[in-house]
């Protein structure tokens, strides 16, 4: 009876590993203000059991050794500013079917929250963020790589709107670190990352065209 319990149990784990649905692992890349989140949020939308989202701006490093004045130095928007390899870490845990938890950051104090957020694996697992296809161990982990391409004009825009409502900053401040740190990093890095994307995507989640085309393939993809 013992022994056939035992092979049973090895016979249903291995057919389920036959029918394990493989991951698919998704990056969008762009500018800042390029309208990255709104895609990558419709793509959520539209398979809401079989998905989840994860923003490159959760592993952002730790700055709390740091006063609050010596942090704001820091240049967010040059890949040094980020923790890489645990975003790594973690997307590579998920597309092995293992929940992670993911740092929960705070843009007021540059630290992270000593809470963080458990997220269990989907199907299709989304990441969004500037810097993604800079580094080569986090980029060669995608099987789907978006960059969203956005006029500068309309990014700069967008840019000002969301630090002045969500992030508590003045339009000097705004207008400073874009010009000092976040035009000069996006030439140096996330502008180049385009070569490496599979798809181009202008304006984003608002090129209802592009979304509409990308979430079709998915849905072919997704059984």
């Amino acid at each position: 009876m013992y022994l056939s319990r035992i092979l049973t149990l090895i016979f249903t784990l291995f057919i389920t590993t036959l029918t394990a649905q493989p991951k698919i692992l998704i990056g969008i890349a762009g500018g800042t203000g390029s309208g990255k989140t709104t895609l990558a949020q419709k793509i959520q939308d539209a398979f809401p059991n079989s998905s989840i989202l994860l923003s490159q701006d959760s592993y952002y490093k730790d700055l709390s050794h740091l006063s609050l004045s010596e942090s704001a130095k820091t240049n967010f928007d040059h890949p040094n500013s980020l923790d890489f390899a645990l975003l790594s870490e973690h997307l590579t845990a998920l597309t092995n079917d293992i929940a992670i938890d993911q740092p929960i950051y705070s843009f007021c104090t540059n630290s992270r929250e000593k809470e963080t957020k458990r997220i269990q694996p989907a199907q299709i697992i989304i990441v969004e963020g500037i810097l993604l296809f800079t580094v080569k161990e986090v980029r060669d982990l995608f099987s789907i790589k978006i960059y969203v391409d956005t006029d500068d004009d309309i990014r700069v825009l967008r840019r000002i709107e969301r630090d002045m409502k969500e992030r508590s900053r003045d339009f000097e401040s705004v207008k400073s670190q874009y010009l000092t740190t976040v035009k000069p990093m996006h030439d140096a890095f996330v502008g180049p990352s385009k070569q490496y994307a599979d798809v181009i995507v202008p304006e984003g989640g608002y090129n209802q065209i592009a979304t509409d085309l990308i979430i079709s393939k998915l849905k072919r993809d997704v059984t």
